[in-house]
This record gives structure tokens, C-alpha cells and sequence, in this order.
């Protein structure tokens, strides 16, 4: 097991990745694992902003169709989609 995964906060941030959606699982544990670790505290704050949104709006997001009206919240989603998987 790796280390991460033995501490709580990252076991909490992992379930509450879990979507609705496997597409948007994916998009949230690929953001946890490549970026939360290195991310500044406005960026986590950020991350679970997204986390705390419905997934339809989400999808809707991550999809294209629309934009969130808040540009940090709009550079994240983007920043988010745009990992590598």
C-alpha cells in the first residue's frame, strides 16, 4: 500500500472523488494523485470546491458544453482536464 494511502485525509479526498460518473472518478483521482500533493493551499481549496459541485454540472464542464462563471474555479476544471491520464 502506498504511503499516501494510509493517510486519512487522502483515504477522505479519494472517496469523495468517487463520482457518479466513472469518467469523472477518473478525472478527480487523476487530479489527486498527479497535483494535490505538490498543490498550493489556494488550489487544494479550489479542488474541493469542484468536489463539493453536482456531477451533472461537473460533466457539463469537463465536457465542454459549459464554463463555470467563476474563472478560478474555470482554470481548474481546465487545469483538471487537461492531465495526462
Amino acid at each position: 500500500m502506498p504511503v499516501s494511502e494510509e493517510n486519512p485525509e487522502i483515504k477522505r479526498l479519494r472517496w469523495r472523488c468517487r463520482r457518479g460518473m466513472r469518467e469523472l472518478d477518473q478525472l478527480m483521482l487523476r487530479y489527486l494523485d498527479q497535483c494535490w500533493p505538490t498543490a498550493e493551499d489556494a488550489e487544494r481549496a479550489l479542488f474541493l470546491q469542484v468536489l463539493d459541485c453536482e456531477d451533472d454540472k461537473l460533466w457539463r464542464w469537463f465536457m465542454g458544453r459549459e464554463r463555470p462563471e467563476n474563472a478560478e474555479l474555470d482554470a481548474i476544471v481546465s487545469l483538471i482536464a487537461d492531465l495526462p491520464a
